[in-house]
């Protein structure tokens, strides 16, 4: 009776929902699916949004093919929210099971949403699209104008404490253009730079090379990013003339006159000079409003941070610089503890300030970035670190509905994550645990409505949007703790569609999409220019919106109704408060967009067998050592030593065997206090399939639940939980697809060594006949691998073992310092398999 009931209830629902197909074509649209215009990855988590206007939600929802016409997907995975700015009923339409990659539509309730694009290369080329608006911003000489402009910058204010008169001359030509207006802010400039380098560190093979470094078309054979992140070090250069002259800003809000093309920018008396603003740590006034400046640290820290990542990555390409940027570094930090403080930026005609207010975050970030271009890191600068991120633990704008403009920024701590990298066990799960609380502080407001939305709609929200995606994403590669995986991607899709208005935040990007076309631009507004790749500032609270002066919108509003007393959000170039685009947080999305696309190139370039992730991206010079271990350990500690003296991180998976080994527990306490990956080998190292008929099971699935949960509840006692230990490696190395679905249930990832070289037979001993291998054939099996093969042993993850029998006296574990350093000098990054 059961069975037939549910029967009759699918029965019910299904026609319930092809009836409604016909009768919604009656109606005027009430209700949208709202989804991420530009894409989604296969294996990414795939969200849409039902929002409508009337009481009505789907019970199930339909995946159809673009060209066939065909249902490839249905699903009743839908979770109902309720109400949300102009929308009485809203819903969580989750399509993460569809694993396949093409064109579809999402159909629900009679519905259709627009075309939703599957596959790993959806992000591909996307941050090279934004740089398109970066190029676009450049003061001094213009690439896409041909044409230069702000050559006669700039004259000096406020200089007096450094000797400095006022109108004094100082070259600051160059640098970006902060907004659609044209003044410079070097604190929104060296966060922007920082952004960029860091895009080119943690992501250098998602850039291409079709720029010259003026701009113009034509290869240099560095990555357009460098390029784009060097003009913005040499404007900070120009900023910080001297080790004591540091300028905060270039021109004023007397800029925003009138609309112009930049050539055309003299508003200052001064023919085309426009005034540099001097940091002295006082509060400084122009016209009727005074600024809050409290001291020097804030903007000067920035300056800092940046010119030591651009001389750790400028080290190989140009030494002369990278020297430079080093010296100016030091001086740069020297100018930011003078007077500890903020510094705000000055306005002359209306009140409208970046009203910067905190500033532990940027000496926190110059203190650990101080030691990018040590051989080690220095114990006083990661002391000094860990001083001021306790006394910012949170960034403040997250545990808030609301900020005043730029209050908290940069709008991501993002001192936390550098100095997380550099360090282990408690003191790193510490700063960890710094960006879990902010993260939640946003999730306690995000998970009462079905867009996730808990970012406060102040202006920019948009920026902060990003920032905030980024910080999920940091936090779960410092972790391994994917919890806020949905959360993170629900902040990405809202920038691209996924929000009430539908709309893409980004010009020009999705190409096929709803993009802003009419943004408060004089590149758009004056000549038709497309600003491709901007990040508009995004939709702010309506009460905000109200408040402001000088708005007012120049054609009918295309998203009124979408608008709501919560939040609004014009394509309007009257609009300057939601429709603007903004340099920093396009060079912050650029970040974000490089990372996206990452990840759908790992996962391309990754080598699976029998379910099994058996090596990582094989485009990538990266290696992770893995070590496993059950019942010896003899070489436990010439290991750690090893892998301390070489500054590596490893993985250990070990059995439950070893994890109870009283033998044991000082070694693993040590393992994990140096920062090193622990993980599961199984409880009782059991052979689960035959080695002649590895179809043939030697175990049922309670059998392996049961011995896996051993083997992480022995875990637990070294504080790992299972959350912090996702991997797994199955014991001999020996499994099947079986195996790997059963591991895959527990919510876990099957992992093995990487085939073609012996390092595993590490563990063999003479008396085993043929299948012994001395270390000499060992290491020479890793070394012939590496020459003979394409691609090298990039992505290898190199088993190796933590003790063998006694009966092994040629211990491969004695020649790991030789082997790390050949591989360190073929260019080879050793990490943790979970980064």
């Amino acid at each position: 009776m059961k069975n037939r009931s549910i029967f009759c209830v699918a029965i019910f629902l299904l026609a319930a929902y092809f009836i409604s197909f016909k009768s919604a074509n009656k109606l005027e649209q009430q209700s949208w699916i709202r989804i991420n215009l530009l894409g989604y990855s296969p294996s990414g988590i795939k969200v849409a949004i039902w929002a409508s206007k009337s009481d009505r939600v789907p019970v199930l929802f339909e995946l159809v093919d673009e060209q066939t016409n065909k249902v490839v997907y249905t699903s009743l995975n839908i979770k109902t929210f309720g109400k949300y700015g102009p929308f009485k009923q809203t819903a969580r339409i989750n399509f993460s099971g569809f694993r396949g990659s093409g064109r579809f539509y999402i159909k629900a309730d009679g519905i259709k949403s627009p075309l939703v694009i599957i596959n790993d290369d959806v992000y591909k080329g996307a941050a090279d699209f934004c740089l398109r608006y970066m190029r676009q911003q450049r003061s001094g000489f213009n690439p896409y104008l041909k044409d230069s402009c702000h050559t006669h910058d700039g004259f000096a204010l406020y200089g007096a404490k450094a000797g400095i008169k006022d109108s004094t001359h100082f070259d600051a030509s160059g640098g970006w253009h902060d907004a659609s207006d044209y003044l410079q802010y070097s604190t929104t400039s060296a966060n922007a730079t920082y952004h960029l380098l860091m895009a080119y560190r943690d992501f250098p093979q998602v850039f291409s090379d079709e720029k010259q470094a003026n701009g113009l078309d034509g290869q240099n054979n560095i990555a357009d990013v460098l390029d784009e992140a060097r003009w913005g070090l040499d404007w900070l250069l120009k900023m910080h003339p001297k080790r004591n002259i540091m300028f905060n800003q270039l021109a004023d809000d007397r800029d925003h006159i009138t609309m112009r093309i930049p050539k055309e920018d003299n508003q200052y008396g001064k023919n085309f000079e426009r005034p540099l603003y001097y940091i002295s740590g006082e509060p400084q006034q122009r016209g009727k409003f005074l600024n809050h400046t409290t001291g020097t640290s804030s903007t000067a820290a920035k300056f800092s941070s940046a010119f030591n990542l651009g001389a750790f990555l400028f080290n190989k390409i140009d030494v002369k610089y990278s020297k430079r940027l080093s010296a100016k570094a030091g001086t740069a930090m020297r100018f930011a503890m003078k007077k500890p403080g903020v510094t705000q930026t000055a306005s002359v005609k209306s009140p409208y300030i970046y009203a910067e207010d905190n500033w532990v975050d940027d000496i926190e970030l110059a203190a650990v970035a101080s030691n990018f271009n040590k051989p080690k890191p220095v114990k006083n600068n990661l002391l000094a670190a860990i001083n001021f991120a306790e006394r910012e633990k949170i960034t403040p704008w997250m545990a808030r509905d609301t900020a005043a403009h730029y209050q908290y920024y940069p709008f991501i701590n993002i001192g936390h994550y550098e100095l997380a990298k550099q360090l282990d066990g408690e003191e790193k799960l510490k700063i960890t645990d710094y960006y879990k609380a902010g993260i939640n502080e946003v999730w306690n407001r995000a998970k009462q409505n079905a867009f996730y939305r808990g970012i406060p709609f102040i202006w920019c929200s948009n920026n902060l949007t990003v920032s905030f995606a980024i910080q999920c994403s940091w936090y779960a590669d410092l972790t391994g703790d994917k919890s806020f995986m949905e959360l993170e991607q629900a902040n990405f899709d809202w920038l691209f569609g996924c929000n009430p208005w539908g709309t893409s935040m980004v010009y020009g990007l999705p190409s096929w999409g709803d993009t802003p076309i009419d943004p408060h631009s004089a590149f758009t507004h004056l000549k038709n220019y497309p600003i491709d790749g901007g990040l508009v500032d995004g939709p702010v609270y309506t009460n905000i919106y109200n408040s402001l002066i000088g708005i007012k919108l120049s054609d009918a509003d295309e998203y009124a109704e979408f608008q709501s007393d919560l939040a609004v959000y014009h394509d309007d170039y009257g609009d300057y408060s939601t429709n603007e685009p903004t340099m920093d947080g396009t060079a912050s999305l650029i970040y974000l967009l490089a990372a996206k696309e990452h990840q759908g190139k790992a996962i391309q370039h990754k080598t699976y067998s029998l379910g099994a992730n058996t090596r990582g991206d094989s485009t990538v010079k990266k290696i992770s050592l893995i070590f496993t271990g059950d019942e010896f350990a003899d070489g436990g500690e010439k290991i750690l030593k090893t892998l301390q003296e070489e500054n590596v991180k490893a993985a250990f998976f070990l059995t439950g065997n070893f994890y109870r080994n009283a033998n044991f527990k000082s070694l693993i306490k040590k393992i994990k206090a140096a920062g090193h990956y622990l993980g599961a080998h199984s409880d009782k190292h059991l052979l689960y399939c035959d080695w002649k008929n590895r179809d043939s099971l030697l175990l049922t699935q309670k059998q392996f639940s049961d011995d896996l949960n051993a083997n992480y509840a022995a875990m637990l006692n070294f504080g790992v939980e299972k959350k912090d230990a996702k991997y797994f490696l199955p014991p001999y190395e020996w499994y099947n697809e079986t195996i790997a679905n059963w591991t895959a249930k527990q919510g876990l990832t099957l992992i093995n060594f990487t085939p073609g070289t012996r390092s595993n037979a590490d563990y063999t001993f003479p008396e085993m006949g043929k299948s012994y291998r001395s270390s000499e054939e060992i290491f020479k099996s890793i070394t012939n691998f590496n020459i003979q093969k394409n691609n090298g042993l990039n992505g290898f993850y190199l088993l190796l073992h933590i003790g063998t029998d006694p009966k092994r006296k040629d211990k491969f574990y004695d020649r790991l310092p030789e082997l790390i350093r050949y591989l360190k000098k073929d260019g080879y990054k050793l990490e943790r398999i979970d980064n």
